[in-house]
């Protein structure tokens, strides 16, 4: 047989099979006609051949996904990428990549050892993959470290001898200079003005320091002389404005924090004041204290801590009572905690290990499966062929925004109640997700799944769906076909899905086979 008798059979196939011809089709039918006729091109043997390259686990995820074309393996594998995030990626080469950078910058001003213990430090955390929180956190420790660095001392050393180099700063303290007399430097006097203004860059209630406030003072430590030019005065200005930016953000924060404390204080003991039988008029002064409290400035620190201790020194004995009470009942809270915590894991595992639909009492998708897989066994040993029948609601989605989810529920329920009245009992009933339902009709062919379809669909027509004493019209469509008509069970699904989808391109409310 040539490659042109095979691409005509492809082509017929996909006529016989009411599918388009479109490339993914296309090769799926060629393949098979390659099959078929026993013979071997490449094309087909894509799929097995990037199988063989993946690794193990993910060729034992493939055997449960049942992967069969490239499509399919395409999508497998995009899910798998779609699970990891480059952002934790990215924001820990951010980190990496500024930590790097101030190690460097303090590599050329390292006189001391301190510096020399916290640059090791840093090459350890970087060797034991670290976390970003960890990586940040030594990033701030090296900017604070190259801000407040004083380096001035290093002056006096030009005209000295050997000194030791791990800890200058110990050796030039231990010398005695005596300097008086000796008329200093401009290049001195400038060193020591640069420090000075690096110095007063470091926010005095702030926390950390902002990366260009450091590198302005990294730059105008390491050349002094830019104090002459009047470029630097811009920088300087927006140094400043920055360290004052950054008090401010931080006072903003703790008048929040503690603007939030005491509001939910002020509600706390509010009710707790009026529950109690034994309120003083002290603490009855507390509470209009605590109500009024809003109407002072959130910046009166003073007024707030004075108000707060007040509080708790009042308070304190009636709260002693209920910690009296917490204590003694805590061990009973403990004992009914891991009661309900067991509770909960046998309810998660029953859950998971259920095959019943809570809102159709029919089969889930779960016992779905199960079932397909014993009738598939049963075709292949003894030959007992089987249709399936899958079902969906038209405009199912328009009942839900019309008449709200509760109706669209009612329906899928009623639903439900049809396909049980007109099954047979040794048929297999199940909803296989949303408003989609499958049967498995034992022993049938596609013209007995059809019959079975079509008085479904004609009592579902007929059926009045009453919600809240208003009727909603409600049709389904269908898509049948038969075990003994394909080669596999995953095929058999395949069609009836398309013969569902067929239905409802041609109007809905209507069986479409082959």
């Amino acid at each position: 047989m040539t490659i042109q008798s095979i691409i005509k059979k492809a082509v017929k196939r996909l006529e016989l099979e009411g599918k388009l011809l479109t490339p993914d089709f296309y090769a799926e039918a060629f393949c098979k006609e390659v099959t078929k006729a026993n013979m071997q091109v490449e094309d087909c043997s894509h799929l097995e051949k990037f199988k063989s390259k993946l690794n193990s686990d993910l060729q034992k995820d493939l055997k449960s996904y049942r992967i069969k074309t490239m499509n399919e393996l395409v999508r497998f594998l995009i899910s798998k990428l779609n699970r990891t995030s480059s952002t934790i990626c990215s924001e820990t080469l951010e980190a990496q990549t500024l930590l790097l950078k101030r190690v460097l910058q303090v590599i050329g001003v390292l006189h001391n050892k301190e510096a020399s213990e916290l640059a090791n430090r840093s090459l350890d955390l970087i060797s034991n993959s670290p976390s970003v929180a960890q990586i940040d956190q030594f990033r701030q420790l090296w900017v604070n470290f190259i801000t407040t660095y004083d380096d001035t001392f290093l002056q006096s050393l030009k005209s000295l001898g050997d000194i030791d180099s791990d800890d200058l700063k110990a050796s030039i303290e231990n010398l005695h200079l005596h300097t008086e007399g000796k008329v200093l430097s401009k290049d001195m006097d400038l060193s020591k003005i640069a420090s000075l203004l690096v110095a007063s860059f470091v926010p005095s209630i702030a926390s950390s320091v902002n990366e260009k406030i450091a590198d302005i003072s990294q730059k105008i430590r390491s050349n002094p002389e830019l104090l002459e030019k009047n470029s630097i005065e811009a920088e300087i200005k927006t140094a400043i404005l920055l360290r004052i930016a950054l008090d401010k953000e931080s006072v903003k924060d703790m008048v929040e924090s503690l603007d939030g404390v005491l509001d939910k204080l002020s509600l706390r003991l509010i009710d707790m004041i009026e529950s109690s039988d034994a309120s003083t008029v002290e603490i009855q002064k507390i509470k209009v204290e605590l109500e009024s409290y809003n109407e002072l400035s959130s910046t009166n620190f003073k007024t707030a801590h004075k108000k707060l201790f007040t509080i708790a020194v009042a308070l304190e004995e009636n709260t002693q009572l209920l910690s009296n009470d917490l204590k003694s009942h805590s061990q009973e809270v403990t004992l009914l905690s891991k009661k309900v915590r067991k509770l909960e894991q046998e309810l998660e595992a029953a859950k998971k290990e259920t095959k019943e639909d809570f809102l159709t009492k029919l089969y889930n998708k779960r016992g779905l499966d199960e079932h397909l897989e014993r009738k598939e066994a049963e075709f292949k040993r003894h030959g007992h062929n089987f249709s399936v029948a899958m079902f969906d609601l038209d405009h199912f989605k328009k009942v839900n925004d019309t008449y709200g989810h509760e109706a669209g529920d009612a329906v899928l329920a009623a639903f439900a109640g049809i396909l049980k009245k007109e099954s047979r009992s040794v048929d297999i009933i199940g909803r296989f997700g949303g408003e989609e339902f499958l049967a498995i009709l034992s022993d049938t062919d596609t013209k007995g799944g059809v019959i079975f379809a079509e008085k479904v669909r004609k009592h579902v027509q007929k059926s009045r769906f009453m919600y809240k004493g208003q009727r909603i019209d409600v049709t389904v469509s269908v898509g049948v076909s038969e075990r003994a008509r394909h080669v596999s069970l995953q095929a058999v699904l395949n069609s009836a899905d398309e013969y569902l989808y067929k239905a409802k391109h041609d109007g809905r409310n209507r069986v479409a086979y082959k």
